[in-house]
């Protein structure tokens, strides 16, 4: 059977935890002399995690580790998000659309929301743009209320990878994005009792 990528994780088990970093390429030159610096903000953004599933017996590490060994490597991709945050903290309700085209950067315009609500969407919480391969785990920076047009402009992070088109679909549980491991080796330990300990480390797929 052919696998087709990305990967939907496990579910057999829970997972333990999870360390996700939010990454910036940022450059600074400082003068050995007046310490005064120079920093420039690449346009490069990406996220990366640690994932650390529950010591277990085989009968369950076996999902994970055929699951790992599924991705080949680098090669294969997954989708991943913050399992702690699969609910907005924001009201968050509506059928939230883009607002427009050809947007870039660090803002997006959008619509569709419940009219004249306050805390539609709160800071630190996710949206995920696209679905399957495309889709890319954002996150707001700053409260956001609707107008009375359910219109909302709010700060992300990242900037946007790509323009969305307009109408596009904003989802607001369960985001999501398209992760692939961080290593070419899958690794797992097994003790004398025969329990099981699984780590691996992902980075967002670019």
């Amino acid at each position: 059977m052919a696998i087709t990528y990305p990967l939907a994780l496990p579910t057999h088990t829970g997972i333990q935890s999870v360390s996700l970093r939010a990454n910036d390429i940022v450059g600074m030159n400082m003068s050995p002399f007046s310490a005064s610096q120079q920093v420039y903000k690449y346009t490069g953004q990406f996220w990366e995690a640690d994932i650390t599933l529950p010591p277990m017996k085989r009968e369950d590490a076996e999902y994970w580790v055929t699951f790992l060994m599924k991705l080949n490597g680098a090669y294969g991709t997954f989708l991943l998000g913050d399992p702690a945050a699969n609910t907005a903290r924001g009201v968050a309700t509506g059928s939230p659309l883009v607002n427009g085209a050809s947007q870039t950067g660090y803002t997006l315009i959008t619509d569709g929301w419940t009219a004249d609500t306050t805390g539609i969407l709160k800071a630190g919480d996710y949206i995920q743009l696209g679905s399957g391969s495309t889709s890319r785990l954002y996150k707001v920076l700053d409260d956001v209320d609707s107008d009375g047009s359910g219109n909302a402009t709010f700060d992300i992070w990242p900037n946007l990878r790509s323009s969305p088109s307009d109408n596009a679909t904003i989802t607001v549980s369960n985001c999501k994005s398209v992760f692939r491991l961080s290593t070419n080796v899958m690794e797992m330990n097994v003790n004398e009792a025969s329990i099981y300990g699984v780590t691996f480390g992902a980075r967002e797929a670019l």
